[in-house]
């Protein structure tokens, strides 16, 4: 159905466009900017578009697709950079340099590759829409060809090389499956059974596994201020954490951070693989430079992607930085159809939009029979640092892990600056069966651990007033055991080799702290001096 341009303002149009449904995708414009209806009524559609519409001129046409924002989903996805539409940003560059044309799109896959396939079905099986009809190996993960629709095998290709339009399989009634298909970027793809996450997620940080541990299933938030590492604290995780397929993506990220990860992403080594880093990374990359309004699909088009390589008994990690300013993109496109505003100008939807993206995590049982699960890292970039804003408070009241980033501990080159004062996780107990198989004590040294961080907290009010002389031996040593606890264990350096970190020697090193601790606890009630309990201790423990 097509039809014209009849009102412009900014990124938002007016067509006298019918027999459309909102959420549908449509060209704009000579261009052909893609675009998405947001609203329908008796004059026509109201239409955000996703692209830059300087030059878009009243009159000019307006074409439906006949469908909504779809993510193609086929093997070839990883190692590549997408933008929120998926235009392969490498394939784009080579063709028309280093700025995406407006109106440009272009298959994601290498239409070229040729794929060895190997089935698991045959003429005359029922298969359903998430299926598995065979697979192809994608570097060292094997792709599972999901099927596309439901219906009756007539014909299947047994196996041998097929290029991406070659036909897989023919179903009865006589639609063509091939080795990619598209999906409907808001539709979360089917499953048999969501299941209660358990096994817990390595990210090598030891402030994090130890304290806050997230589960592969989970979602944790991290919120912090300007300068506080959220970027490196999420790249990190990325480089080390114990997942097959990483999905990261950038909405709304300053270019030169984007460009640092590409360049750290093509020169690492994958710690389970031995591979490149990228050949497990699928990068999105909305930076801020782009339309506001390319934000809020990007995180959409992610977490399909995401979801895809779930659906093959993957654990699958996506990151995203950050959702504020997926937000702020609702809360203009809120603005333009001049909605009536909630808290601080925000929709008054956030709340409900943020938790149909969120529930999308979770364990799953596949219908291929395997279990797959979809863990996200978010985070969040509350203005001036303050936490109550309606983003965050929003994510707090869905994600069961909360990694806090603290301003001050930043400008003391504490990194990562997770306040273990404020920050939480939900899933500790789920947790703790798992590593206590590494170290029996693990809930006891943890319960340890967290009981001296708090004491000192409350010490060092008492110690602004009176002094460490005022005070007596034995806090003055708690406080000397908590400051080491911090430098030499909740510290991490992400340039170095300490970047990642074993459980096995996270416990190691927390153990030998304490056990220091209790050591020189036990020296002063013999009645010795401060620093001769701390000698004697630091002795033993060599």
């Amino acid at each position: 159905m097509n039809g014209q341009v009849i009102g412009i303002s900014g990124a938002t149009i007016r067509a006298d466009l019918a027999d459309v449904r909102v959420g549908d995708r449509v060209f704009v414009g000579e261009a052909r900017l893609t675009g998405e209806v947001v609203r329908l009524d008796q004059k026509g559609a109201t239409i955000q578009v996703f692209e830059e519409t300087k030059g878009l001129g009243i009159g000019e046409p307006v074409a439906s697709a006949g469908g909504p924002l779809v993510v193609t989903l086929g093997p070839g996805l990883l190692g590549g950079v997408y933008d929120g539409l998926q235009r392969p940003l490498q394939q784009l560059r080579k063709q028309g340099g280093d700025f995406v044309q407006s109106g440009q799109d272009s298959f994601p896959m290498d239409r070229l590759a040729r794929w060895t396939f190997t089935a698991v079905r045959q003429p005359g099986d029922q298969i359903r829409t998430g299926e598995p009809l065979g697979w192809v190996m994608e570097g060292h993960v094997r792709h599972q060809i999901l099927s596309a629709a439901d219906g009756t095998l007539r014909e299947i290709c047994r196996g041998g090389e097929l290029g991406m339009d070659d036909p897989l399989a023919v179903l009865a009634d006589g639609r063509t499956l091939r080795l990619w298909h598209a999906w409907p970027v808001r539709q979360p793809r089917p499953r048999l059974t969501r299941q209660a996450p358990t096994v817990p997620l390595i990210t090598g940080q030891r402030c994090l596994d130890f304290l806050f541990p997230l589960i592969k299933g989970g979602v944790a938030i991290v919120p912090g201020g300007f300068g506080t590492g959220k970027t490196v604290l999420e790249q990190s995780i990325a480089k080390f954490a114990d997942v097959d397929i990483v999905v990261y993506v950038g909405c709304g990220e300053r270019g030169n951070e984007m460009a640092s990860l590409l360049d750290e992403f093509g020169e690492l080594q994958d710690l389970k693989s031995g591979r490149p880093l990228a050949e497990r990374t699928i990068i999105v990359a909305n930076t801020s430079n782009m339309p506001v309004a390319a934000r809020e699909s990007s995180i959409f088009t992610a977490v399909t992607m995401a979801e895809y390589y779930r659906d093959m008994g993957l654990d699958v990690l996506l990151l995203a930085d950050s959702l504020s300013r997926w937000a702020e993109a609702l809360r203009e496109i809120s603005s333009a159809l001049e909605e009536m505003p909630g808290e601080d100008g925000f929709p008054t939807y956030l709340g409900s939009r943020l938790a149909n993206f969120i529930e999308r995590a979770g364990v799953i049982e596949t219908l291929g029979s395997g279990q797959g699960s979809l863990t996200m890292i978010l985070a969040v970039s509350p203005p001036g640092a303050d936490f109550t804003e309606p983003v965050t408070q929003s994510c707090l009241r869905i994600a069961g892990t909360l990694w806090m980033l603290d301003t001050h501990l930043a400008h003391r080159r504490h990194f990562p600056a997770v306040d273990w004062t404020q920050s939480y996780s939900l899933y500790c107990s789920h947790a703790a069966s798992h590593f206590t198989d590494l170290h029996t004590g693990w809930e006891d040294v943890q319960g340890r651990c967290r009981d001296l961080l708090q004491r000192e907290e409350t010490l060092r009010e008492v110690a602004e007033v009176v002094g460490m002389e005022g005070l007596q031996d034995r806090d003055r040593l708690l406080m000397e055991m908590a400051e080491r606890i911090r430098l030499e264990f909740l510290c991490q350096n992400s340039f170095t080799e300490d970047a990642f970190s074993t459980p096995q020697d996270t416990v190691s090193r927390i153990t030998a702290l304490v056990d220091e601790y209790d050591r020189a606890l036990s020296n002063l009630d013999k009645g010795v001096t401060l620093e001769e309990a701390l000698r004697g201790a630091a002795d033993a423990t060599v």
